[in-house]
């Protein structure tokens, strides 16, 4: 399981700001912090940016 709606929350965005900042929609991006979908590593890589942390940062141990 990804940790990016943990790392989201802490850097106070909302699903909406976070998918803008990613460039990405939202419902994509609730599909990924559900685990519904696997995000490709380009879409981790914008993520990772979007929240100013690296993309290990996002994955669960």
């Amino acid at each position: 399981m990804l940790k990016i709606r943990t790392m989201r929350e802490h850097k106070g965005l909302t699903q909406k700001g976070l998918a803008l900042k990613a460039k990405m929609s939202i419902t994509y991006l609730c599909n990924v912090e559900l685990g519904k979908v696997d995000p490709s590593l380009s879409t981790l890589r914008r993520l990772a940016k979007a929240l100013k942390v690296k993309v290990v940062d996002l994955l669960d141990e």
